[in-house]
């Protein structure tokens, strides 16, 4: 027996990137062996016995000879399943059982089962994006349909099983236009003007309309937001309304955000392509559940709530290296993971919503239930939230219990979002403040805000006193006249004057 070697592309997956990996295949006489070499995790090397399996139940002769399989680079580990079907294909060409044109290049993807079926592989989303980027055709198990569409790769196969994946390789190798694939007509991209879907709205809460004007704030400009109050006062519903005061997502927002989901293994429907993101894990969850991490490394709540909301229900419940973890990302908008075999920085520019009662029982300083908790209690309560950590936080305001009659449905009442429709009031603000410095209040550096924050004199001194009657650091100075610029852009104003900041100082006294 000559030797031979083949040749197929695959891609690695190393947090949001997804390296070329190409799979070499030599095949020689010599005694019966069959060796993967390149840094393969134990999961990639069990794909001998998985393709041998798959070739024979596929109706294909498992070559007899010396098999040898380099995964180049060889530098680069290599993580999953999806080698599966790389291996397979370039051991059949190899063996003459499957023509071979030399071009255009293919990448392919898929995990083996031992009857010769395909199976889904994880981020598949992201090596399609970079597939297409490349000018690479591309196969894929047909479980994976879904993601191939949403990218909108035009020369694409899906296949359910190894023998239709050999035939489509070769249409695909020979194909320079068109899609070749097995994906079905009805799966196409989606279209933006009906990718985002009804949600909840605003005006379904009653009450609370000091509540409700905070959400219009941190909607228009981006801002982090803590509500403290006693239980069942409504904290988790206006969380749950923030979404949609928030504008739909962009086109690239939205590739990057399914290109995370993707990696996390699941992937936005097309129905919801451009709506925002809105996570909100338990307080249980553990530090690499939040940040990210685990083997291989993989994006955290954070970072899955990427240009969306990530809600937090009973703040000071979650674990104290989780809180402190959260700061980093509300700084820069990323988070860095350092682990023994990769340091990865990941996207996490998250609009941060949480919610706490006031003290362990939940009724300090309610009205109609009495509290039962002792001053050194609540004071050890509140100091599980670290002071830089509520620094970051623009808006800190109280939900109170809302009255019967509050409660009642009733006529409209002019609050300060009735009347008015609030999302369009966001949504115009923030274009506006986009249009004009390039990003939201909350995002704008400190050098940056300084310009766009052109204080009335009024406004200066109301600020100055403020400064130094609540002891407030640089950064919260930075947040307020960030707040007072997002509130004056609600006003339609082109200066922060003295009840814009105010305002935003009222904003920032609930826990004083």
């Amino acid at each position: 027996m000559d030797s031979r070697v083949e040749r197929t592309l695959s891609r690695a997956q190393l947090g949001l990137d997804a390296p070329l990996v190409q799979v070499e295949v030599h095949l020689s006489s010599g005694l019966p062996s069959f060796t993967i070499v390149g840094l393969p995790a134990p999961v990639v090397r069990e794909s001998r016995e998985r393709v041998r399996a798959a070739l024979l139940s596929s109706g294909y002769a498992f070559p007899a000879g010396r098999i040898t399989v380099n995964l180049a680079p060889v530098e680069l580990s290599k993580q999953g399943g999806r080698f599966d079907l790389p291996i397979a294909l370039a051991l059949l060409r190899a063996s003459g059982q499957v023509s071979a044109p030399a071009d255009p290049p293919l990448e392919c993807y898929g995990e083996l089962g031992l009857g010769g079926e395909l199976k889904a592989v994880s981020g598949l989303f992201l090596a399609a994006l970079h597939a297409q980027v490349a000018q690479h055709a591309l196969l894929a198990p047909y479980a994976n349909r879904r993601e191939i569409a949403l990218s909108g790769h035009r020369r694409a196969g899906a296949a359910p099983d190894l023998r239709t994946a050999a035939a489509l390789a070769s249409q695909l190798l020979g194909s320079h236009q068109g899609v070749v694939s097995e994906i079905g007509p009805s799966l196409s991209a989606p279209d933006p003007q009906s990718a985002v879907p009804a949600q909840a709205a605003l005006a379904d809460v009653a009450g609370q309309h000091q509540a409700k004007r905070a959400l219009l704030i941190a909607a228009a400009g981006g801002h982090s937001l803590l509500m403290v109050g006693p239980p069942g006062t409504g904290k988790s519903m206006l969380a749950a309304r923030l979404p949609g005061l928030l504008p739909p997502l962009s086109e690239a927002e939205a590739l990057e955000v399914a290109s995370i989901a993707s990696v996390a293994g699941h992937i936005p429907e097309s129905a919801c392509w451009l709506q925002r993101p809105f996570r909100a894990p338990h307080h249980s969850a553990s530090a690499s559940a939040i940040v990210g991490g685990g083997h291989p490394i993989r994006p955290g709540e954070v970072s899955l709530a990427h240009h969306g909301v990530l809600f937090l229900d009973e703040l000071p419940e979650f674990d104290r290296r989780v809180l402190e973890a959260l700061r980093e990302p509300l700084e820069t908008g990323t988070i860095t993971i350092a682990r023994t075999e990769a340091r990865l920085t990941l996207p996490a520019r998250f609009q941060l919503v949480a919610a706490m009662n006031p003290c362990p029982c939940g009724y300090r300083g309610d009205t109609r239930q009495e509290c039962r908790c002792g001053p050194t209690r609540v004071a050890r309560y509140r100091q599980r939230l670290s002071g830089p950590l509520l620094d970051r936080i623009d808006i800190r305001i109280a939900v109170p219990r809302e009255t019967f009659k509050g409660l009642l449905p009733r006529r409209p009442v002019r609050g300060p979002c009735e009347g008015r429709d609030p999302a369009r009031l966001a949504r115009d603000a923030r274009a506006r403040r986009l249009e004009r410095s390039g990003a939201p209040s909350a995002h704008l550096a400190p050098e940056r805000l300084r310009e766009c924050c052109a204080l009335r004199p009024s406004g200066e001194a109301l600020l100055r006193r403020g400064c130094e009657r609540l002891a407030l650091s640089g950064r919260a100075v930075h947040r307020l006249l960030a707040l007072g610029r997002t509130i004056a852009d609600l006003e339609g104003s082109d200066e922060i004057e003295a009840p814009h900041v105010a305002e935003a100082i009222a904003l920032r006294r609930a826990l004083d």
